[in-house]
């Protein structure tokens, strides 16, 4: 039984050899879920340490990303700093990795080698791109990643493609690693063996691109961009109300067409418009459509638009501004000690339970001297 089930990973070794934000990603989940995470960084310290220093001096993306981790500072150019990750890695149960491509096969820690001297490692190559395709030594970063895949494509404004305002691709792509090891845990506790998996940041955004590729091979039609408004959903989009403010409506059953435009809207000769009875039809007539609705939020206040909306059970949403998002009712925080005894507070990850104890955010190399007489040779 487990002496703590909000910490279902204890006594598991992660070794990671780790920058940015899609392998950081991974292990952080790991390490709230109790896993030991020992985070490999050159001298100098890994990329995000040196993004920004917008909280209490330190990069905004590091400490959202590296809470609850051991910082080892080592050369790896060095054959002693070399050989003492390989005794850590001879110890470890996940090694997670995303140097440029081939860096890891140079270190000496190839699938091949894996395979053959750490039978039981579950090892996790982060990659821009399959390694079996001829972009294979693509440099890959998240706006190079969205762009490449077609997300920018079908994001923006009809005018101009936008990339997704946060990091995406990297956060994709560290969610799938993270499920991967998971289940390579589950398969090891069946066979008694690891495995060595590759994680493509483009596999993740193709996967999410799936609809717009399956409209356009199966029904010859590019997926348009419309802002803030669904491509083939509608009414699915903001709405100004009289006091200046927004509210986000989204109609995705006939049933709801029906309650939105007898409690709503008060139109009920909108249903018998053939242009909108179906969602096919109000996606075709969008303009059309958005001349019908839009004067009649106009001509209310967000709060009255919302009360007709619950009324109708019609789902909403405000359009919050950064500024709102720290007294949001549904955000959710954890807390976070920095490496001059600070303390600040983070978003809950989804699915966490509170961790008893306050997780610390590592300086760099705070561990290597205790990590070197601990992987002694």
């Amino acid at each position: 039984m487990l002496s703590d089930p909000a910490r279902p990973l204890d006594g598991l070794l992660v070794i990671s050899i780790e920058q940015a934000v899609a392998a950081p990603l991974c292990t952080v989940r790991l390490a709230d879920a109790g896993a030991r995470v020992i985070k490999i960084e050159r001298l100098e310290g890994e990329t995000a340490r040196h993004y920004d220093s917008t909280v209490e001096g330190m990069s905004a993306y590091f400490v959202w990303l590296n809470r609850g981790k051991e910082s080892a500072a080592l050369d790896l150019k060095s054959e002693a700093d070399l050989e003492l990750l390989y005794r850590m890695v001879a110890k470890a149960d996940v090694l997670v990795q995303n140097l440029a491509p081939g860096a890891i096969d140079r270190l000496g820690l190839s699938k091949e080698m894996i395979a053959a001297r750490f039978p039981r490692l579950i090892a996790v190559s982060i990659v821009g791109y399959g390694q079996d395709t001829p972009y294979a030594a693509m440099r890959a970063y998240d706006l190079l990643v969205q762009a490449e895949s077609g997300l920018c494509a079908v994001t923006g404004t009809l005018d101009t493609p936008s990339k997704v305002g946060v990091s995406a691709a990297d956060i994709a792509t560290g969610m799938n690693a993270h499920a991967a090891i998971l289940e390579a845990l589950i398969a090891r506790e069946k066979t008694g063996r690891g495995r060595a998996m590759e994680i493509s940041m483009f596999d993740g955004m193709a996967d999410w691109m799936a609809v717009p590729l399956l409209h356009y091979e199966h029904a010859g039609r590019e997926t348009g961009r419309h802002g803030l408004a669904h491509a083939s959903i509608y009414p699915y989009r903001p709405y100004t109300c009289r006091s200046g403010g927004a509210v986000v409506i989204s109609i995705q059953q006939n049933s709801e067409w029906k309650r939105f435009c007898t409690a709503v809207l008060q139109r009920q000769d909108l249903l018998a418009d053939e242009r909108f009875t179906t969602n096919a039809s109000r996606v075709a007539n969008r303009e059309a459509l958005d001349l019908e609705i839009d004067p009649v939020f106009a001509a209310m206040d967000r709060d009255e638009a919302i009360a007709r909306l619950d009324q109708a059970q019609i789902a909403w949403g405000r359009l919050t501004e950064i500024r709102d998002l720290p007294r949001h009712k549904a955000l959710r925080r954890i807390e976070v000690d920095l490496p001059d005894g600070k303390r600040i507070a983070v978003p809950k990850p989804a699915g966490r339970a509170s961790p008893g104890a306050v997780s610390s955010v590592p300086a760099l190399g705070a561990d290597t001297h205790r990590l070197r007489t601990e992987f002694a040779g």
